[in-house]
């Protein structure tokens, strides 16, 4: 072989193995393609064999419930309609009647491919998905045609929980089925009088009348626009809202979306942009006033104000889904609760307004609820049972000092406490009652039932705050700021917070978060069931022994709930008062009852909402809370009587200086006397309770006993005038005087 031949040899072999590896990967990467054509196609495949399965359980859709309106109705708890949402006077616009250029401004700003596609626009779909992508949309709504929102209206509800694909899958294949049996004219004439146009109004012939007092086909370019663009966002996009910038605005992106499909010129939309969004507007509303009202609605105001926030804290939309929800109102006791706070009960002045709550203790349902009184014809106005802005005064006593101290610390219902002279730690801020007198030794009892301010906070020290708060936080109560010693005699919380907490000792120690809702049923027939899980809070001994001694403050001659007393029911409470700050007023700003039977809890609040500009609540009318309290329970109780309540084991009756005593079996205190037979009823509770001076040093234990520091040195402290109130030191929990110190929450002793 010569020179020159081995190198070509050796080229030939190189070329032939560049080649064989060429085919290689050429087949590597076919097998890839394939691969990822397979894997596609097998996706693809998955997923229309999925569409159709969920497809074939889409709920039927008919043209009455295309062309029915969306209101959601509310039912009582005797499944009794209540209120429906959508009180003015509907009128459904036949197609005659749809001017064209209301069909053409829907179209051009909600499905500009509407009268292309059959139901399911793909191409507005991978529109959507892009958008979602490159985060220029809020999720899958984006691809939804005209028709699978008139779908969406009629049959399902719009939670963000519904939004799957098996929701999804079944609205399509719905909307393809309206396609091919309407027309669509008809598709959109049912939109156009479904869609919620904000104000309880349906459909935007209705919207005409309500808005600008006309019919459809009276309005003006730049008003047919604005109705077209309201659907989106009603509130929002509102012309009678103060500021109208957003509906403007929206009115403008209609009317470029029309020049952009050709519906109408530019110059068209330049003079309708010019017109005023407010013009020709109809403060009477036009035909629309006459509604279909079951129930009369400042009745009920405040309680179907909190299920329509519960049913969009639950991610339903009232206004558009169409839901029947059945609520835990008892309509009557709702009914004679309002006719008790406007009519019946005496109050200082109509101004004076009131919050009550009603709730189960063994469910946690809210029974009743009053916002307020005289609250005129305000829709969803201020609802006094939820607000947490005014002091609940003495009925905090239970709450944090004497509950937690029977729980934590296992006290009996006769430890001694003492009422002697009492300032905030390190200070040189003094604490009153509203008699400004100290009473020395007396029992837990007596200081609760007389509700004494000084004793209470002595225990709220010997308990500390953090198991306080541990105890409150057990009952529903919280509060971002730490609790301080003032809190003691003054949590702000609400009435309904109140009821809850007391409904509580009620039922034996276990807590159930308040709830409105017993049942939603959507369009397609879907029902969600609620309740409340209760937990146990507190132990029954501690339950029992303070709902033992609560009964004396209606019973006890010198009890502070008195005026609330109902002979022949088994209850307990407490009240509460609060002074004006700085002490410059006589009478009270706050004025609290709550209370209990085994069936019914009730907090009551009144007062001013403007306490500094209204005259105080003088001793007379602080008795109206007991009175409303009264009231109400004497109803109640009347329909469904409750039973005494039964001691548990852990609890033993004894004897103390001849009175009917409790406490903790086995506790310390228990060691000290024996049981005596005890049948629950309450023998102590016909005469006060003071301790005589022959208290046994046993009884006065070194434990019940406060931090001296500060009253050893009472004699170097300022003594109080004989008209001053309670300032404490604070966190802002309550008003702040010019200094930025807190003033007291306190009570006035009641």
């Amino acid at each position: 072989m010569s020179n020159n031949e081995q190198p070509t040899r050796s080229s030939r072999r190189q070329t032939d193995e560049e080649r064989d590896e060429e085919q290689r990967s050429g087949g590597l990467v076919k097998k890839i393609i394939l691969s990822i054509v397979g894997v596609v196609v097998l996706l693809f495949v998955a997923g229309a064999a999925l569409f159709f399965y969920y497809a074939s359980s889409a709920p039927k859709i008919s043209q009455s419930e295309l062309a029915s309106q969306n209101g959601t109705t509310i039912y009582d708890s005797q499944n009794r309609v209540i209120s429906r949402l959508g009180l003015q006077k509907r009128e459904y616009a036949k197609d005659s009647q749809v001017p064209t250029t209301l069909k053409h401004a829907v179209v051009s700003i909600e499905d500009r491919r509407f009268y292309k596609h059959h139901g399911v626009d793909p191409i507005r779909i991978v529109g959507a998905a892009t958008a979602n992508i490159f985060g220029r949309s809020d999720g899958m709504q984006g691809g939804s045609t005209l028709t699978q929102q008139l779908v969406k209206l009629s049959v399902f509800s719009t939670a963000a929980s519904d939004r799957t694909f098996k929701r999804k899958a079944q609205e399509a294949w719905l909307a393809i089925n309206v396609e091919r049996h309407f027309s669509k004219n008809q598709i959109l004439d049912f939109y156009i009088n479904k869609v919620y146009m904000g104000n309880g109004v349906y459909g935007m012939q209705t919207a005409a009348q309500y808005y600008y007092g006309k019919d459809l086909n009276q309005l003006s370019l730049s008003q047919l626009a604005l109705l077209a663009g309201m659907p989106q966002s009603p509130t929002y996009y509102n012309p009678l809202s103060t500021n109208t910038q957003a509906a403007t605005r929206r009115r403008n992106e209609v009317l470029n979306a029309m020049v952009r499909s050709k519906y109408i010129t530019q110059a068209q939309a330049d003079k309708a942009a010019q017109e005023s969004i407010t013009a020709d507007l109809d403060s009477s509303h036009g035909n629309t006033s006459n509604g279909d009202v079951n129930v009369d609605e400042k009745v009920i105001d405040p309680y179907i104000k909190e299920v329509l926030a519960d049913l969009q804290s639950k991610g339903y939309n009232p206004y558009n889904d169409g839901l029947q929800v059945h609520t835990n109102i008892d309509l009557a006791a709702q009914k004679h609760l309002y006719t008790a706070a406007n009519d019946t009960v005496p109050f200082q002045s109509n101004q004076m307004q009131a919050g009550v709550a009603v709730t189960d203790p063994h469910n946690g349902q809210v029974v009743a609820m009053l916002g307020g009184r005289h609250t005129g014809n305000v829709v969803y106005g201020l609802n006094r049972a939820v607000q947490t802005n005014r002091s609940s005064g003495s009925t905090a006593k239970p709450l944090m000092d004497y509950g937690p101290a029977i729980e934590y610390l296992q006290w009996p219902t006769f430890k001694a406490v003492q009422d002697t002279k009492f300032y905030y730690p390190g200070t040189s801020i003094a604490l009153h009652d509203f008699d400004n007198k100290y009473k020395g030794t007396m029992t837990m009892r007596a200081a609760l039932v007389q509700s004494r301010n000084v004793p209470a906070i002595r225990t709220l020290q010997d308990v500390g705050i953090k198991r306080a708060t541990t105890f409150l936080n057990g009952l529903g109560i919280s509060q971002k700021k730490p609790y301080t010693l003032q809190n003691g005699i003054g949590l702000y919380i609400s009435p309904l917070q109140v009821s809850t907490a007391y409904a509580a000792f009620a039922n034996g120690g276990t807590y159930y978060e308040p709830y409105y809702i017993s049942s939603i049923t959507t369009q397609d027939g879907n029902v969600k069931r609620f309740s409340s899980k209760g937990h146990r809070a507190m132990n029954k001994a501690t339950a029992y022994m303070m709902t033992d001694m609560l009964k004396g403050v209606f019973t006890d001659s010198q009890g502070s709930g008195r005026e609330a007393n109902i002979s022949g029911v088994n209850q307990a409470g407490k009240t509460g008062t609060t002074n004006y700050p700085g002490g410059n007023q006589s009478g009270v700003m706050d004025s609290w009852m709550a209370g209990y039977t085994k069936n019914y809890s009730i907090a009551v609040w009144t007062g001013y909402d403007r306490p500094q500009s209204a005259s105080p609540i003088s001793d007379t009318y602080t008795n109206s809370a007991q009175w409303l309290y009264k009231d109400e329970m004497q109803y109640l109780d009347s329909r469904n009587h409750a039973s005494n309540w039964k001691m548990p084991d852990t609890v033993e009756a004894v004897r103390v200086n001849g009175k009917r005593q409790l406490v903790i079996k086995d506790s310390k205190w228990a060691l000290e006397y024996a049981a005596i037979d005890d049948d629950g009823d309450d023998s102590s509770s016909s005469s006060s309770e003071s301790r005589s001076s022959s208290l046994s040093s046993s009884i006065v234990s070194s434990s019940s006993v406060f931090s001296n520091n500060q009253e050893q040195n009472s004699s170097s402290q300022t003594t109080q005038s004989s008209n001053a109130n309670t300032t404490t030191p604070g966190n802002g929990n309550a008003g702040n005087n010019n200094n930025g110190q807190q003033t007291s929450p306190s009570n006035a002793g009641q």
